[in-house]
């Protein structure tokens, strides 16, 4: 398995996971935190800083938008 098909796999798993949950993963749990938290916050960084391959930039711009639709809203407001 290529970097390329790894990386893939792992943002298709994400993108399955925020929809079956309906929520983001949790920086408190440590699997979700080892398994996914900490993935995006890496590409979260390279993405910021230039860095990231072109060809993976719109896929991860489509899962931060998934992100974004699933942020945690406060019950009480």
């Amino acid at each position: 398995m290529t970097l390329e098909e790894k990386w893939q796999s792992k943002l298709e798993n994400l993108m399955d996971f925020i929809r079956k949950n309906h929520r983001n993963p949790s920086k408190h749990n440590v699997a979700e935190r080892n398994e996914y938290y900490n993935w995006i916050k890496y590409n979260r960084k390279l993405l910021n800083a230039g860095q990231m391959k072109p060809e993976r930039v719109e896929r991860f711009r489509q899962l931060l938008a998934l992100i974004a639709e699933n942020r945690h809203v406060n019950q009480y407001q």
